[in-house]
């Protein structure tokens, strides 16, 4: 008895002193680092280009600032349904389990056994029995901290996975964003290419007349005729467009091709964005990118795995214990003189293994310069789409103002060359050219005006618009 009782006190000594230890582990404390941004993005300082500071706020759900009904429910679904999303999701709650297992480390583990054997010697008749129930007690004392560097790598693992999750998530509002400006762009083509091709067709009709009254050549009216089948045909390669981004949007949603090409089979306009961004400052990337945040707790998990490799150098010391019943009949096994205890320490220490400890110092350390690398290299990469974004966004405003004038200015030249062709001052080859000049224009501005919109939505998803959208609990 009084040997057991100086067993326990040792084991309440040396989990006193691994407990003490265990509050400064080995390897190397994380530290987030700091990073050298400007004050402000360059693009906001250029005057004329619209691009005021608007309502932080907005940037978490910027696509309700656009005012389509139809766009908030195709994204809304998407969160809901979308593939990816649910593998990302997933891929968090593996995450989240592995976290557990490091955890589950820093406590004892309990066994319970029981067992019966029978044996008999040679040569005699009776057989003997032998009864035992136990339970067996472990638990590693992490004097060095090996075990905390491994929860502390799980855990940022974890964490980089949400991020992870946070950066599929603003790039598929991102894609179905961009994808129902694809097809509202191909709708507003379609119906200016409808438009030209009625005009196209009354001045077939008319050439067609003059033709057969002898006040026009066979050369003007099939000119006319293959400038109609030309604005056809055109019509139904924007039609294939067209029915492609409504498939892929319904992919998107996790849906069949072909589920959303009703809720789509009206045209409407492409939307109109307000003219203040919520741009912010660039120090706020840091706190919205999940890809640099993802980059950052890559970083934290790797330092982590310093310490955990530099663990390895130094002894381990395990504690275990067992307690049980045992007996040779089963009407004695619970009784006091069948009962049975262990207790004591256990040291390992790995004494030559060839540096192979130290190469995997260096090894783990290596990887931590990468991350920090790969750290570094995300906010200059968000840096640049921010900043291309601003630029295009600026300049294709400006884009706008000049097709919008030129395509008025190709409407009244379209309106006097007919004119002066009825009136014989202009051959039907000025007419064919002014009409295709028109449609260009009128296609162009098309074009224009939803890359405006693809250029906010590009310069959101580069501000990390969105990504607070869903939240998780530690």
């Amino acid at each position: 008895m009084m040997k057991n009782y100086f067993s326990i006190k040792l084991m309440i000594i040396i989990a006193a002193v691994s407990a003490f230890w265990g509050c400064a582990a080995v390897g190397p404390d994380y530290t987030k680092p700091l990073s050298d941004l400007p004050a402000q993005w360059n693009n906001l300082l250029q005057k004329g280009d619209a691009n005021e500071t608007g309502d932080p706020q907005s940037l978490a759900q910027w696509w309700k600032t656009l005012n389509d009904p139809v766009l908030t429910d195709i994204i809304s679904q998407a969160v809901a349904g979308n593939q990816d999303l649910k593998l990302a999701m997933s891929r968090i709650r593996e995450a989240r389990a592995q976290w557990g297992i490091s955890e589950s480390d820093r406590f004892p583990s309990l066994d319970a056994s029981g067992s019966l054997t029978s044996s008999k010697s040679t040569g005699s008749e009776d057989r003997n029995e032998r009864y035992s129930l136990g339970i067996d007690a472990g638990w590693e004392a992490d004097i060095f901290g090996k075990v905390r560097r491994s929860s502390e790598a799980a855990y940022a693992d974890y964490e980089a996975v949400t991020e992870n999750y946070r950066d599929v998530l603003i790039t598929l509002i991102a894609e179905t964003a961009l994808n129902y400006i694809d097809v509202r762009t191909y709708q507003k083509q379609i119906e200016v290419a409808e438009e030209n091709l009625k005009i196209r067709m009354e001045t077939y009709q008319l050439t067609n007349y003059r033709f057969k009254s002898g006040l026009s050549s066979a050369l003007d009216m099939n000119s006319a005729k293959y400038n109609v089948e030309e604005n056809r045909a055109s019509i139904t390669v924007t039609q294939r467009s067209l029915d492609a981004a409504k498939n892929r949007i319904a992919v998107l949603l996790g849906k069949a091709p072909g589920a959303v090409h009703e809720k789509l089979s009206q045209t409407k306009n492409i939307p109109v964005p307000g003219l203040k961004i919520a741009a912010g400052i660039p120090a706020d990337i840091l706190r919205r990118r999940p890809d640099i945040r993802k980059a950052e707790r890559e970083l934290a998990a790797q330092t982590a795995r310093i310490g955990v490799a530099e663990a390895d150098l130094y002894p381990r010391l395990t504690l275990s214990g067992s307690i049980g019943l045992e007996a040779v009949s089963l009407g004695d096994l619970f009784t006091a003189d069948a009962v049975t205890d262990s207790i004591g320490p256990r040291i390992s220490w790995k004494i030559f293994d060839a540096g192979a400890i130290r190469r995997n110092i260096e090894i783990q350390n290596v990887r931590q310069e990468q991350a920090l690398i790969k750290y570094e290299s995300a906010i200059l990469s968000a840096l640049e789409e921010v900043e291309n974004a601003l630029y295009s966004y600026a300049k294709e405003q400006s884009r706008r103002k000049s097709l919008l004038n030129a395509s008025k200015a190709a409407q009244q030249a379209v309106n006097l060359s007919l004119n002066q062709y009825n009136s014989g001052l202009k051959d039907f080859q000025t007419v064919l050219e002014s009409q295709r000049a028109l449609l260009s224009f009128k296609d162009q501005l098309a074009r224009s005006e939803a890359n405006i919109i693809t250029y906010l939505i590009k310069l959101y998803k580069a501000l990390g618009g969105g990504w607070n959208l869903i939240t998780f609990n530690r």
